[in-house]
């Protein structure tokens, strides 16, 4: 059973998109790796559209997601709504589906605009010279804060996860994707705010930068925003990389 929900603008494409979903695995245009989630591009009318097909849950996940939690694919359509009406970029929403059998969920999807961006967040990382790095980490650092601002707690808050496109005023424009792990606060304490921050680089040049930033529009210290900041992005990747060695060793057979 396919239940789905489109939003208002997309219902006249909802056969097309069904079809879409129906026959996933022999159309589109892969995007990405596709190392756990597959996402796919598609033409709709004069759209390109992108859908993510997220992993197959396990049979115990299965049962969750079908009885008691949203799936993936819903809380990546109702995350990126909320988003919008925060005013917080995201690509367009246009809709889930979810593929249900008597037992549980089977797989799910989520629909939105492919959009076109200049560079995500990794490229700053990746690439010290980057044209305009700093200006681009600072307004980076600004969108961020308007997040913290907004109650918005974004646990995949990552290098990949922010496309960035230079408009045509010469700012840049920010577009969260991979949505489906939010919390939403009335207001986050400042060590939530801190640890928002600090799965998006291991370089202390970029996170001095960022500290000052976040300095000049919060009016908090600069000085205990860096070394709370430095530190718990320290222990980030303490542990990150501790688990990927623990991770190889055990899965040594895959080498």
């Amino acid at each position: 059973m396919l239940k789905s929900k489109v939003t208002a603008l997309f219902i006249p494409f909802k056969y097309q998109l069904n079809d879409f979903i129906t026959n996933f695995n022999n159309r589109g245009l892969i995007f990405g790796d596709g190392n756990r989630n597959i996402i796919k591009l598609f033409d709709l009318d004069s759209k390109q559209i992108n859908i993510k097909s997220f992993k197959k849950p396990h049979f115990l996940n299965s049962i969750i997601y079908k009885y008691f939690r949203k799936s993936k694919a819903r809380r990546s359509f109702e995350f990126a709504n909320i988003l919008l009406e925060k005013n917080i970029g995201t690509p367009e929403p246009i809709a889930y589906f979810e593929n249900l059998n008597f037992l549980g969920l089977k797989d799910s999807y989520y629909i939105s605009e492919h959009l076109q961006c200049d560079l995500t967040f990794r490229e700053l990382v990746q690439i010290p010279d980057f044209p305009e790095n700093e200006i681009i980490l600072r307004q980076f650092t600004r969108f961020s804060y308007d997040l913290h601002q907004k109650g918005i707690e974004f646990l995949d808050h990552s290098p990949g996860n922010t496309l960035i496109k230079k408009s045509n005023d010469g700012k840049y424009d920010f577009y969260l994707v991979d949505l489906n792990r939010m919390l939403f606060h009335k207001s986050m304490t400042f060590e939530v705010r801190m640890k928002n921050l600090c799965r998006l680089t291991p370089k202390k040049e970029m996170i001095v930068i960022m500290s000052n930033e976040y300095a000049e529009i919060s009016g908090e210290s600069e000085q205990l925003i860096f070394e709370t900041l430095w530190k718990m992005t320290s222990d980030f990747q303490l542990k990150y990389y501790k688990k990927r060695r623990l991770k190889k060793k055990l899965m040594f057979w895959k080498n």
